[in-house]
């Protein structure tokens, strides 16, 4: 694709990532092994296209700018020009993105998994991207981010270092990753992610990594820092803690009608949370203020296009009259291929036209009625992601045990009633079911609306202590009366019934009322729940069948737009609710006995209502933290089961719940705080959310089907055959039997004599694990346990050769060219090749866990 009337390069339009920097005002392509590295003096243009759900080209397209902190205002100014060209080149389909250096938006942040690095100067100083001598460096990375990391060249000197941050000191054959006293085991492991991908797609794998996590335990890695850095004086800095946006500012949401009068630029405010989607006008532009966090440009499909084309001028322009930061994120968003991101910031966000994944119906307004959908429970274990979009651990057929909180303490309750809530009680159900073999349990919380302050404690405490009955393995749901999730109504097989007070307890403060009404709602025993409402004609609805039991008879009144289906789970429940005779009594047929019962007529919800359909909900995952007094959360883009760390505690938001994963290493002061954290998202939501919405509370490795759904290829067995960070950096190399080596730097020689390196890890070969042997024994390169003997500097190896697939595929050791690493077979392919067998770059593979690529290399032949 190229554009004749601008100065566009031919562009792809291709799954996966492409980057040009703004050289001389041209798009110049970087080359891929050099993605994620970004010069501080230079702008880049980037196009990233992804499979998608959420529109009808089937394709999310992002397009950025990059700001380096150095760059001019020209190259700037080139940059924004080119991603306009480009937006129209592609016709209005991406969604355009300001980025600032170390300001960068998640979305960003997102493509470059093992993390973005900051280098000095830019093309004007004659600094290019792809380096001939790639072994003559000497810099320090300051490395930050747990989630989102960065890595900025800062001075070689110590007072670049402090107590929290992880700092990499690379040496061309040698990288030295020294860990801060207080870095978090999250932030260390993505420091070795960072040093192990600059190992292999900078220097092709022939290079070293040590590592200092005490410096009392890494003397001679410790001596050698010296030799670069001089000694050090005086004590270390403490780590200056990231300035992020808590979710209270993040929650306030301002919409700006932005027009021309008399040739002067109209800002007017029209809205503030919760926002609605009417607001937007086809003919017009708008500006949304997300608290100064992020400005986003919303762009009319009928507004003029001098108007379309100030996009970025405009926000430019807004964020300097508020005052807020130059680095404030941007987003410019076409009418009709809106973000995820852009959508949540409103109340609703409907789709005309758009269908379901499972065929499911939402409808707007108080008396929505929802179709339901039945589908076959046997496909859930074979379709982790229908358990997800049906909120659906099982099929509803394990064991039940039910508690009632009552003076504090767990009191069971008679089988027979299971399945009766009265909102004057709270409830502990324990659900048990098997899985592979074994038993795993999800525990219910159930909260009456009337219950008291110290019974909703007392349950959670119990909840706590049967949890640790079983293991502490059991999935913890907080389940508020009226807000009832799926699986829970499946497992009480149609028979679920809420009282709207009283409770169930033998000895009643106050006598059962003479007349009750419930309305039934549901059409098979997976989905109905009879609900106890206000005894009065205004409560009746034409959509559904309602219970009217008084000490004389139970009315079945079917309203005009119940189905069959309905009527017959009404029937069942009515033989819960009331033991007098049951009379049927059809919408318009009333007696007049039935009238006075509820205390005479009234109008009531009676129109058959039109159904619009609202948006399939993009989930969202984030990491919580309220430790500094903040509630702040990061959101992971993209997210994977890879981005779920041990010391974690993460929150994934499937708008009908809020999952909260816990990681086995994670501190207890975040484990203690976690249903505290989701309950703050919740009211700080921009969208004004539901604050009843179910909490479910997930331990690592105890994870149910309706959560690893929202996951794609989960692997069960990650977390016991996944790496540590103490394995990680195990497996460098047997670092005890390294004895001696030789480092050349700037014509200072370590000998042998003068320095045994017990911790430089994985140089050499005969102690390195196979990851490692492979990278050193090429033909064209010494080996590193030769020259730790001879005492000569490193070999420098020469670059690798590329073969034909022919070559490379289905070939055992013997049959491959002679040295060619069996290991690493893919990596001798030429970029076209690879990309045509794996259907991405080679930087987007090697950005994926290391149990992907094994795989994905397996089903090609390339194992």
């Amino acid at each position: 694709m190229a554009d004749g009337d601008t100065n566009l390069p031919t562009i792809e339009r291709r799954l996966g990532l492409q980057i040009w920097s703004i050289e001389n005002m041209k798009m110049v392509p970087v080359p891929e092994k050099a993605y994620g590295t970004f010069f501080e003096g230079d702008c880049y243009v980037i196009l990233h296209v992804s499979k998608s759900k959420r529109t009808s080209r089937g394709t999310a397209v992002d397009l950025h700018y990059w700001i380096g902190k150095d760059s001019s205002q020209d190259e700037q100014g080139a940059a924004a020009m080119y991603v306009t060209q480009l937006d129209a080149a592609l016709r209005g389909s991406p969604v355009q993105h300001r980025e600032v250096q170390g300001h960068e938006s998640e979305t960003f942040q997102s493509y470059f998994r093992n993390g973005i690095i900051y280098k000095k100067g830019g093309v004007a100083s004659g600094f290019k991207h792809v380096e001939t001598n790639m072994y003559n460096i000497k810099r320090l990375l300051h490395v930050k981010g747990k989630k989102h990391v960065s890595a900025t060249e800062v001075a070689l000197s110590w007072d670049s270092f402090n107590k929290g941050d992880v700092f990499l000191l690379d040496l061309g054959k040698v990288l030295i990753q020294w860990n801060g006293p207080n870095c978090s085991i999250a932030e260390k492991s993505r420091g070795l992610a960072l040093a192990r991908s600059i190992r292999d797609s900078e220097r092709g794998g022939r290079a070293q990594i040590g590592i200092i996590d005490n410096e009392k335990d890494s003397p001679d890695l410790l001596k050698i820092m010296k030799m670069v850095l001089g000694e050090r004086r005086g004590e270390l800095r403490d780590a200056i803690p990231d300035t992020k946006a808590d979710e209270l500012q993040k929650a306030n949401v301002r919409l700006y009608h932005v027009y021309e009068k008399d040739n002067d630029l109209v800002v007017q405010e029209i809205a503030t949370r919760p926002l609605t989607q009417d607001l937007l006008q086809h003919e017009d532009c708008y500006i949304l203020d997300q608290g100064g966090f992020k400005i986003y440009v919303w762009r009319g499909k009928a507004s003029n296009q001098e108007e379309k084309k100030a996009a970025f001028t405009r926000a430019v322009g807004f964020i300097q009259a508020k005052g807020y930061s130059p680095s404030t994120n941007i987003e410019v968003i076409n009418d009709g291929a809106e973000s995820a991101m852009f959508k949540q910031l409103f109340q609703r966000w409907m789709e005309k036209d758009e269908t379901q994944g499972l065929g499911k119906v939402y409808t707007i307004g108080k008396t929505a009625k929802v179709e339901q959908v039945k589908f076959d429970t046997t496909q859930l274990h074979a379709r982790p992601e229908l358990a997800a979009e049906q909120r659906m651990v099982d099929d509803a057929s394990g064991d039940i045990e039910v508690w009632r909180i009552e003076d504090l303490q767990m009191q069971p309750v008679d089988p027979k009633t299971y399945g009766q809530f009265y909102g004057g009680d709270c409830y502990l159900v324990l659900y048990t079911y098997l899985r592979s073999g074994r038993p795993h349990y999800v525990l219910y919380m159930w909260q009456g609306r009337h219950a008291s302050v110290d019974e909703i404690t007392a349950c959670a405490l119990n909840a706590i202590e049967l949890d640790k009955k079983h293991g502490d393995e059991a999935v913890q749901v907080r389940v508020t009366m009226g807000k009832e999730p799926t699986h829970f109504l499946a497992i009480f097989k149609g028979k679920l019934i809420i009282y709207e007070g009283g409770t169930s307890r033998a000895q009643k403060s106050t006598p059962e009322p003479a007349i009750r009404l419930f309305q039934v709602r549901g059409t098979n025993e997976m989905n109905t729940k009879a609900t106890e409402v206000p005894a009065r004609a205004s409560s009746l609805n034409s959509n559904d069948v309602f219970l009217l039991a008084t000490n004389q008879v139970c009315y079945l009144w079917c309203g005009k737009g119940c189905s069959g289906d309905e009527r017959e789970m009404a029937k069942m429940v009515a033989d819960i609710v009331s033991r007098r005779d049951k009379h049927t009594i059809l919408e318009g047929q009333e007696p007049a006995e039935f009238w006075e019962a509820l205390g005479g007529k009234a109008p009531y919800a009676s129109e058959k209502r039109f159904q619009e359909q609202i948006t399939h909900y993009q989930p969202r995952l984030f990491e919580c933290s309220n430790q500094t007094g903040r509630f702040i959360m990061t959101e992971v883009v993209d997210f994977c089961q890879e981005d779920l760390d041990e010391d974690d505690v993460m929150l994934l938001d499937t708008w009908e719940e809020i999952f909260l994963w816990v990681g086995k290493a994670s501190n207890t002061y975040e484990r203690n705080e976690a249903v505290a954290s989701a309950k703050e998202y919740l009211k700080t939501h921009p969208a004004g959310r539901d604050l009843a919405t179910p909490i479910i509370l997930v331990k690592q490795g105890c994870e149910p089907l309706n959560f690893t759904g929202w996951f794609n290829a989960w692997d069960p067995y990650k977390w016991s055959d996944g790496k540590s960070y103490e394995e990680m950096k195990n497996s460098l190399g047997d670092v005890s039997a390294l004895s001696e080596i030789t480092v050349d730097l700037n014509n200072i020689s370590l000998s042998k004599r003068t320095l045994s390196m017990t911790n430089l890890t994985g140089s050499s070969t005969s102690s390195a694990s196979p990851e490692y042997k492979s990278h050193f024994n090429h033909n064209d390169s010494s080996s590193y346990a030769n020259s730790s003997t001879n005492g000569s500097p490193f070999t420098v190896p020469s670059e690798k050769g590329v073969y034909s697939r022919e070559v490379l595929m289905n070939k055992t050791v013997d049959e491959l060219p002679e040295g060619v690493d069996p290991t690493k077979k893919e990596y001798y392919l030429s970029d076209a090749d690879f990309h045509e067998i794996f259907g991405k770059s080679k930087h987007e593979f090697y950005q994926m866990p290391k149990w992907k690529q094994q795989n994905e290399k397996k089903q090609c032949g390339l194992f």
